[in-house]
């Protein structure tokens, strides 16, 4: 059963600034960190994004995940990727999220599994994240992808993922109208380290009318960014931020201040925001209290 006091995420898209986060599932069954990270922000968070199998790393089940998060009392979202699960097996754990109350949903292609720690593992790709979005809502409206009769109906708020800094914002734009058309409720962006991007980016779906939450990383320090920037596809850490990191002191408060500050930048410009942790969870009030983001 969901919590009665628990106050649902899709109620607040596009009324409040909102602000979300996201945890990773643990390489085991240790939940002890998830649970306490889950604890410390849970007055601070409108929801929380539980990765499903994130830099495609071998991890425990996002959805058993998202349900003690669930049961903690703060709204998941659960990622769903195409990498590993045929439409068979997406549309099963999509019915089985709505029947333990979760009614928040990521549709994700997902990444290949040559980057993560099982590259011998044959991916699946049965179908895009444009058709999961499209099934997703089919599964709303009573059938599945075969058409057949549901015998009791879900209901999901679909989130997108969108890229304010690509190459081409007008190829972008299409893909984020294209989501829109096959369902999506509401993006959330790759990582953004800079306001104006991101308000160029807004300048031409703001039109479109759904939530846009301005994804926002924790970097902890240049040796970290600049990995990032070398490894990890749509990041790139500006050079002034690296160099700020280099010269800090206290990597940490850095942390806190860098990301505060462009919280407090974005904040004219997205809908809200979604953060990164990477492992910093326990920074998270410390940074919102700096940006003076303050829950209704």
């Amino acid at each position: 059963m969901t919590p009665p006091a628990l106050q649902r995420f899709e109620t607040k898209l596009g009324k409040k600034f909102v602000v979300t986060m996201e945890v990773n599932p643990p390489k085991g069954t240790d939940l002890s960190e998830i649970v306490t990270a889950v604890e410390r922000v849970r007055p601070l968070v409108d929801a929380i994004n539980v990765t499903d199998g994130s830099g495609a790393m071998m991890r425990a089940c996002s959805l058993a995940v998202a349900k003690v998060v669930l049961d903690a009392g703060v709204d998941p979202i659960l990622q769903m990727t195409c990498r590993d699960r045929n439409r068979l097996a997406l549309q099963a754990d999509l019915l089985g999220a709505a029947i333990l109350g979760i009614q928040n949903v990521l549709l994700l292609t997902g990444d290949d599994p040559k980057a993560g720690d099982h590259p011998d593992a044959k991916p699946v790709f049965d179908i895009n994240s444009a058709a999961l979005m499209q099934v997703t809502r089919g599964l709303t409206q009573g059938v599945d992808m075969a058409g057949k009769t549901l015998s009791g109906v879900p209901h999901f708020c679909i989130g997108a993922a969108a890229d304010p800094g690509a190459k081409d914002l007008e190829v972008e734009t299409q893909k984020f109208k294209a989501k829109i058309d096959g369902g999506a409720a509401f993006f959330q962006t790759q990582a953004v380290f800079d306001a104006e991007p991101l308000r160029r980016f807004m300048e031409r779906v703001r039109p479109l009318g759904k939530p846009v939450l301005a994804g926002i990383l924790l970097v902890k320090s240049a040796k970290m960014a600049r990995y990032m920037n070398e490894h990890v596809w749509g990041i790139h850490v500006p050079e002034p931020l690296i160099a700020r990191f280099e010269q800090a002191q206290d990597k940490r408060a850095e942390c806190v201040a860098a990301t505060a500050e462009l919280i407090r930048a974005v904040r004219d410009v997205a809908d809200g925001i979604h953060l990164y942790a990477l492992g910093w969870e326990d920074l998270i009030p410390d940074i919102l209290k700096e940006a003076d983001v303050v829950r209704a």
